[in-house]
Protein backbone atom coordinates (compact mmCIF):
# COMPACT_ATOMS: atom_id res chain seq x y z
CA UNK A 1 0.00 0.00 0.00
CA UNK A 2 1.29 3.47 -0.90
CA UNK A 3 2.45 5.70 1.95
CA UNK A 4 1.51 9.25 1.04
CA UNK A 5 3.89 12.14 1.48
CA UNK A 6 2.72 15.49 2.80
CA UNK A 7 1.12 17.71 0.17
CA UNK A 8 2.40 21.03 -1.15
CA UNK A 9 1.40 23.23 -4.07
CA UNK A 10 3.30 24.84 -6.92
CA UNK A 11 0.81 27.33 -8.29
CA UNK A 12 -2.32 25.33 -9.08
CA UNK A 13 -0.48 21.99 -9.21
CA UNK A 14 -0.63 19.81 -6.10
CA UNK A 15 2.40 17.65 -5.31
CA UNK A 16 2.36 14.75 -2.86
CA UNK A 17 -0.43 13.57 -0.62
CA UNK A 18 -1.84 11.26 -3.27
CA UNK A 19 -2.00 13.90 -6.02
CA UNK A 20 -1.25 12.67 -9.57
CA UNK A 21 2.47 12.53 -10.39
CA UNK A 22 3.26 15.77 -12.23
CA UNK A 23 5.75 16.36 -15.04
CA UNK A 24 8.40 19.06 -14.89
CA UNK A 25 10.95 20.37 -17.33
CA UNK A 26 13.39 23.27 -17.53
CA UNK A 27 13.81 25.90 -20.22
CA UNK A 28 17.19 26.02 -21.90
CA UNK A 29 16.78 29.55 -23.20
CA UNK A 30 18.36 32.53 -21.50
CA UNK A 31 15.50 33.71 -19.30
CA UNK A 32 16.25 37.30 -20.25
CA UNK A 33 15.34 36.29 -23.83
CA UNK A 34 11.70 36.90 -23.01
CA UNK A 35 10.20 36.08 -26.40
CA UNK A 36 12.21 32.87 -26.79
CA UNK A 37 11.48 31.77 -23.23
CA UNK A 38 7.73 32.33 -23.53
CA UNK A 39 7.68 30.42 -26.83
CA UNK A 40 9.51 27.47 -25.27
CA UNK A 41 7.25 27.46 -22.21
CA UNK A 42 4.19 27.30 -24.44
CA UNK A 43 5.72 24.43 -26.44
CA UNK A 44 6.42 22.54 -23.23
CA UNK A 45 2.89 23.13 -21.96
CA UNK A 46 1.43 21.90 -25.25
CA UNK A 47 3.57 18.75 -24.96
CA UNK A 48 2.08 18.01 -21.53
CA UNK A 49 4.38 19.68 -19.02
CA UNK A 50 2.76 20.63 -15.69
CA UNK A 51 5.48 22.80 -14.11
CA UNK A 52 8.44 24.61 -15.71
CA UNK A 53 11.68 25.69 -14.08
CA UNK A 54 13.91 28.44 -15.42
CA UNK A 55 17.34 29.64 -14.40
CA UNK A 56 17.54 33.06 -12.76
CA UNK A 57 21.22 33.90 -13.04
CA UNK A 58 21.18 37.67 -12.68
CA UNK A 59 19.00 40.74 -12.22
CA UNK A 60 18.05 40.85 -15.91
CA UNK A 61 16.74 37.28 -15.72
CA UNK A 62 14.79 38.14 -12.58
CA UNK A 63 13.20 41.20 -14.14
CA UNK A 64 12.16 39.12 -17.15
CA UNK A 65 9.75 37.30 -14.82
CA UNK A 66 7.63 40.48 -14.74
CA UNK A 67 6.73 39.88 -18.39
CA UNK A 68 6.96 36.09 -18.59
CA UNK A 69 4.66 35.09 -15.72
CA UNK A 70 1.60 37.13 -16.86
CA UNK A 71 2.06 35.78 -20.41
CA UNK A 72 1.72 32.09 -19.56
CA UNK A 73 -0.68 29.84 -17.66
CA UNK A 74 1.67 27.17 -16.28
CA UNK A 75 3.40 27.37 -12.87
CA UNK A 76 6.99 28.63 -12.95
CA UNK A 77 9.81 27.66 -10.60
CA UNK A 78 12.79 30.01 -10.33
CA UNK A 79 16.13 28.21 -10.07
CA UNK A 80 18.34 30.28 -7.79
CA UNK A 81 22.01 29.78 -7.02
CA UNK A 82 24.08 31.83 -4.55
CA UNK A 83 22.26 35.22 -4.65
CA UNK A 84 19.42 35.41 -2.13
CA UNK A 85 18.30 38.76 -3.59
CA UNK A 86 17.24 37.02 -6.81
CA UNK A 87 15.07 34.66 -4.76
CA UNK A 88 13.43 37.59 -2.98
CA UNK A 89 12.79 39.35 -6.28
CA UNK A 90 11.26 36.20 -7.78
CA UNK A 91 8.98 35.78 -4.75
CA UNK A 92 7.93 39.43 -4.88
CA UNK A 93 7.01 39.06 -8.55
CA UNK A 94 4.78 36.04 -8.07
CA UNK A 95 6.90 33.08 -9.10
CA UNK A 96 5.15 29.86 -8.08
CA UNK A 97 8.11 28.03 -6.55
CA UNK A 98 11.84 28.14 -5.89
CA UNK A 99 14.63 25.65 -6.34
CA UNK A 100 17.60 26.46 -4.14
CA UNK A 101 19.95 24.99 -1.59
CA UNK A 102 20.16 26.97 1.65
CA UNK A 103 23.79 25.90 1.92
CA UNK A 104 24.92 27.96 -1.07
CA UNK A 105 22.85 31.06 -0.34
CA UNK A 106 25.27 32.29 2.32
CA UNK A 107 24.72 33.52 5.85
CA UNK A 108 21.73 32.21 7.78
CA UNK A 109 20.05 35.62 7.87
CA UNK A 110 19.85 35.50 4.08
CA UNK A 111 18.25 32.07 4.14
CA UNK A 112 15.89 33.33 6.85
CA UNK A 113 14.73 36.21 4.66
CA UNK A 114 14.05 33.90 1.74
CA UNK A 115 12.27 31.27 3.85
CA UNK A 116 10.07 33.83 5.59
CA UNK A 117 9.19 35.56 2.31
CA UNK A 118 8.33 32.23 0.68
CA UNK A 119 6.15 31.22 3.63
CA UNK A 120 4.36 34.57 3.59
CA UNK A 121 3.51 34.19 -0.11
CA UNK A 122 2.64 30.49 0.07
CA UNK A 123 5.58 29.52 -2.14
CA UNK A 124 7.23 26.11 -1.89
CA UNK A 125 10.96 25.46 -2.14
CA UNK A 126 12.69 22.45 -3.62
CA UNK A 127 15.87 21.38 -1.90
CA UNK A 128 18.00 19.77 -4.58
CA UNK A 129 21.01 17.66 -3.65
CA UNK A 130 23.16 16.28 -6.46
CA UNK A 131 25.97 13.79 -6.05
CA UNK A 132 28.32 16.67 -6.92
CA UNK A 133 26.99 18.98 -4.21
CA UNK A 134 27.22 16.75 -1.14
CA UNK A 135 28.69 18.58 1.83
CA UNK A 136 32.35 17.75 2.41
CA UNK A 137 31.68 17.06 6.09
CA UNK A 138 29.34 14.21 5.18
CA UNK A 139 31.65 12.87 2.49
CA UNK A 140 34.42 12.51 5.07
CA UNK A 141 32.17 11.17 7.81
CA UNK A 142 30.34 8.66 5.60
CA UNK A 143 33.15 7.36 3.40
CA UNK A 144 32.46 9.26 0.21
CA UNK A 145 29.52 10.24 -1.96
CA UNK A 146 26.90 7.56 -1.41
CA UNK A 147 23.20 7.35 -0.49
CA UNK A 148 23.99 7.97 3.19
CA UNK A 149 25.90 11.19 2.57
CA UNK A 150 23.40 12.37 -0.07
CA UNK A 151 20.47 11.86 2.32
CA UNK A 152 22.35 13.52 5.20
CA UNK A 153 23.02 16.58 3.04
CA UNK A 154 19.36 16.78 2.03
CA UNK A 155 18.12 16.48 5.60
CA UNK A 156 20.47 19.23 6.74
CA UNK A 157 19.14 21.58 4.04
CA UNK A 158 15.55 20.71 4.98
CA UNK A 159 16.27 21.33 8.67
CA UNK A 160 17.59 24.81 7.89
CA UNK A 161 14.35 25.79 6.14
CA UNK A 162 12.25 24.19 8.87
CA UNK A 163 14.13 26.21 11.50
CA UNK A 164 12.74 29.36 9.86
CA UNK A 165 9.19 28.06 9.80
CA UNK A 166 8.98 26.85 6.19
CA UNK A 167 7.43 23.42 5.67
CA UNK A 168 6.31 23.71 2.04
CA UNK A 169 9.31 21.73 0.83
CA UNK A 170 10.00 19.06 -1.73
CA UNK A 171 13.30 17.24 -2.13
CA UNK A 172 15.40 15.78 -4.93
CA UNK A 173 18.41 13.49 -4.50
CA UNK A 174 19.93 13.15 -7.94
CA UNK A 175 22.98 11.39 -9.28
CA UNK A 176 24.18 10.45 -12.76
CA UNK A 177 24.33 6.90 -11.37
CA UNK A 178 20.92 5.27 -11.62
CA UNK A 179 21.64 2.87 -8.76
CA UNK A 180 22.90 5.62 -6.46
CA UNK A 181 19.88 7.80 -7.22
CA UNK A 182 17.39 5.02 -6.61
CA UNK A 183 19.05 3.98 -3.35
CA UNK A 184 19.18 7.60 -2.17
CA UNK A 185 15.48 8.18 -2.80
CA UNK A 186 14.55 4.93 -1.08
CA UNK A 187 16.67 5.82 1.93
CA UNK A 188 15.17 9.31 2.19
CA UNK A 189 11.62 7.97 1.94
CA UNK A 190 12.28 5.88 5.07
CA UNK A 191 13.11 8.92 7.21
CA UNK A 192 10.96 11.74 5.82
CA UNK A 193 7.48 12.37 4.45
CA UNK A 194 8.40 15.37 2.31
CA UNK A 195 7.31 14.96 -1.33
CA UNK A 196 10.00 13.78 -3.72
CA UNK A 197 11.02 15.23 -7.06
CA UNK A 198 12.48 12.33 -9.07
CA UNK A 199 15.20 12.57 -11.69
CA UNK A 200 18.58 11.34 -12.85
CA UNK A 201 20.99 14.24 -13.24
CA UNK A 202 23.41 14.57 -16.16
CA UNK A 203 21.64 11.61 -17.74
CA UNK A 204 23.30 12.29 -21.07
CA UNK A 205 22.33 12.40 -24.73
CA UNK A 206 18.84 11.51 -25.86
CA UNK A 207 19.14 7.72 -26.00
CA UNK A 208 21.23 7.28 -22.84
CA UNK A 209 19.15 9.83 -20.98
CA UNK A 210 15.88 8.15 -21.88
CA UNK A 211 17.19 4.74 -20.78
CA UNK A 212 18.67 5.99 -17.49
CA UNK A 213 15.64 8.08 -16.62
CA UNK A 214 13.16 5.36 -17.53
CA UNK A 215 14.96 2.77 -15.40
CA UNK A 216 15.55 5.06 -12.42
CA UNK A 217 12.30 7.00 -12.33
CA UNK A 218 10.22 4.00 -13.38
CA UNK A 219 11.59 1.68 -10.71
CA UNK A 220 10.92 4.25 -7.98
CA UNK A 221 7.39 4.97 -9.16
CA UNK A 222 6.63 1.25 -9.23
CA UNK A 223 7.61 1.22 -5.55
CA UNK A 224 5.20 4.14 -4.90
CA UNK A 225 8.10 6.55 -4.41
CA UNK A 226 7.92 9.92 -6.13
CA UNK A 227 5.47 12.79 -6.51
CA UNK A 228 6.79 14.82 -9.44
CA UNK A 229 9.34 13.93 -12.13
CA UNK A 230 11.76 15.51 -14.55
CA UNK A 231 13.55 13.59 -17.29
CA UNK A 232 16.89 15.33 -17.93
CA UNK A 233 18.03 15.17 -21.55
CA UNK A 234 20.63 17.06 -23.53
CA UNK A 235 18.72 18.90 -26.26
CA UNK A 236 15.13 19.96 -26.81
CA UNK A 237 13.28 19.94 -23.46
CA UNK A 238 10.07 18.94 -25.25
CA UNK A 239 11.66 15.48 -25.55
CA UNK A 240 11.93 15.41 -21.74
CA UNK A 241 8.18 15.89 -21.43
CA UNK A 242 7.33 13.28 -24.05
CA UNK A 243 9.59 10.74 -22.33
CA UNK A 244 8.11 11.57 -18.91
CA UNK A 245 4.59 11.08 -20.27
CA UNK A 246 5.61 7.71 -21.72
CA UNK A 247 7.07 6.61 -18.37
CA UNK A 248 3.87 7.51 -16.54
CA UNK A 249 1.65 5.89 -19.18
CA UNK A 250 3.72 2.71 -19.29
CA UNK A 251 3.23 2.05 -15.57
CA UNK A 252 -0.42 3.09 -15.51
CA UNK A 253 -0.12 6.48 -13.82
CA UNK A 254 -1.50 8.40 -16.79
CA UNK A 255 -4.15 7.27 -19.22
CA UNK A 256 -4.61 10.24 -21.50
CA UNK A 257 -3.62 9.98 -25.13
CA UNK A 258 -2.86 7.01 -27.32
CA UNK A 259 -0.88 3.96 -26.24
CA UNK A 260 0.88 2.78 -29.40
CA UNK A 261 2.20 -0.75 -29.67
CA UNK A 262 4.05 -2.08 -32.67
CA UNK A 263 6.09 -5.18 -33.34
CA UNK A 264 9.90 -4.89 -33.52
CA UNK A 265 9.93 -6.23 -37.12
CA UNK A 266 11.67 -9.36 -38.31
CA UNK A 267 12.14 -11.35 -41.49
CA UNK A 268 8.41 -12.12 -41.56
CA UNK A 269 7.44 -8.44 -41.88
CA UNK A 270 5.71 -7.93 -45.21
CA UNK A 271 4.65 -4.27 -45.04
CA UNK A 272 6.58 -1.03 -44.49
CA UNK A 273 5.85 -1.18 -40.77
CA UNK A 274 8.45 1.33 -39.57
CA UNK A 275 7.17 4.12 -41.81
CA UNK A 276 3.54 3.31 -41.01
CA UNK A 277 4.17 3.27 -37.23
CA UNK A 278 6.13 6.55 -37.25
CA UNK A 279 3.56 8.26 -39.46
CA UNK A 280 0.69 6.97 -37.31
CA UNK A 281 2.18 8.47 -34.15
CA UNK A 282 2.76 11.79 -35.90
CA UNK A 283 -0.67 12.07 -37.52
CA UNK A 284 -2.63 10.88 -34.49
CA UNK A 285 -0.76 13.04 -31.98
CA UNK A 286 -3.56 15.61 -31.76
CA UNK A 287 -6.54 13.30 -32.20
CA UNK A 288 -8.79 13.35 -29.14
CA UNK A 289 -8.68 9.63 -28.44
CA UNK A 290 -7.64 7.63 -25.40
CA UNK A 291 -6.85 3.99 -25.93
CA UNK A 292 -4.55 1.44 -27.50
CA UNK A 293 -3.57 1.24 -31.16
CA UNK A 294 -1.57 -1.73 -32.48
CA UNK A 295 0.54 -1.44 -35.63
CA UNK A 296 1.61 -4.98 -36.53
CA UNK A 297 3.65 -6.27 -39.43
CA UNK A 298 3.00 -9.95 -40.09
CA UNK A 299 0.41 -12.70 -40.07
CA UNK A 300 1.95 -14.66 -37.15
CA UNK A 301 1.52 -12.41 -34.10
CA UNK A 302 -0.16 -9.49 -35.82
CA UNK A 303 -3.82 -10.54 -35.76
CA UNK A 304 -3.75 -11.57 -32.11
CA UNK A 305 -1.99 -8.40 -30.93
CA UNK A 306 -4.16 -6.14 -33.08
CA UNK A 307 -7.34 -7.73 -31.73
CA UNK A 308 -6.37 -6.81 -28.15
CA UNK A 309 -6.22 -3.11 -29.01
CA UNK A 310 -9.05 -0.61 -29.46
CA UNK A 311 -7.88 -0.28 -33.05
CA UNK A 312 -5.22 -2.18 -34.92
CA UNK A 313 -3.77 -2.96 -38.30
CA UNK A 314 -1.81 -5.88 -39.64
CA UNK A 315 -0.89 -6.89 -43.15
CA UNK A 316 1.23 -8.70 -45.67
CA UNK A 317 1.91 -8.93 -49.40
CA UNK A 318 0.62 -5.44 -50.13
CA UNK A 319 -2.70 -5.85 -48.28
CA UNK A 320 -3.84 -5.13 -44.75
CA UNK A 321 -6.80 -5.41 -42.41
CA UNK A 322 -8.08 -2.97 -39.80
CA UNK A 323 -9.41 -4.21 -36.48
CA UNK A 324 -11.78 -2.43 -34.12
CA UNK A 325 -12.41 -3.95 -30.70
CA UNK A 326 -11.24 -7.35 -31.95
CA UNK A 327 -13.31 -7.38 -35.14
CA UNK A 328 -12.05 -6.95 -38.69
CA UNK A 329 -13.84 -3.90 -40.10
CA UNK A 330 -11.89 -3.08 -43.25
CA UNK A 331 -9.57 -4.79 -45.73
CA UNK A 332 -7.52 -2.40 -47.85
CA UNK A 333 -4.31 -2.06 -49.84
CA UNK A 334 -1.10 -1.36 -47.94
CA UNK A 335 -0.85 2.14 -49.35
CA UNK A 336 -4.31 3.01 -47.98
CA UNK A 337 -3.89 1.25 -44.63
CA UNK A 338 -2.92 4.24 -42.51
CA UNK A 339 -5.35 6.67 -44.16
CA UNK A 340 -8.20 4.24 -43.62
CA UNK A 341 -7.23 3.65 -39.97
CA UNK A 342 -7.11 7.38 -39.24
CA UNK A 343 -10.39 7.93 -41.08
CA UNK A 344 -12.07 5.26 -38.96
CA UNK A 345 -10.78 6.69 -35.68
CA UNK A 346 -11.76 10.26 -36.59
CA UNK A 347 -15.24 9.17 -37.69
CA UNK A 348 -15.76 7.32 -34.44
CA UNK A 349 -14.61 10.31 -32.39
CA UNK A 350 -17.02 12.61 -34.24
CA UNK A 351 -19.91 10.27 -33.47
CA UNK A 352 -19.18 10.12 -29.73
Amino acid sequence: MATYTRQIAVGNVLIGGGAPVSIQSMTNTKTKDIRGTIAQVKSLETAGCDIIRMAINDEEDAKALDTIIPSISIPIIADIQFDYRLALYAIEHHVHGLRLNPGNIGEKWKVKEVAEAAKSEGISIRVGVNSGSVKQEFIEKMDGVNPDSIVASALEQVNILESFGLNAIKVSLKSSSVRQSVESYRAFKKVSDYPLHLGITEAGSKMNGIVKSSVGIGSLLLDDIGDTIRVSLTGDPVDEVLCAKSILKSIGLRNEGIDFVSCPTCGRTEIDLISIAEEAEKRLANVNFQGKIAIMGCRVNGPGEAKEADYGITGGNGRGVIFKKGEIVRSVSEEDLLDELIDLIERDQCEE
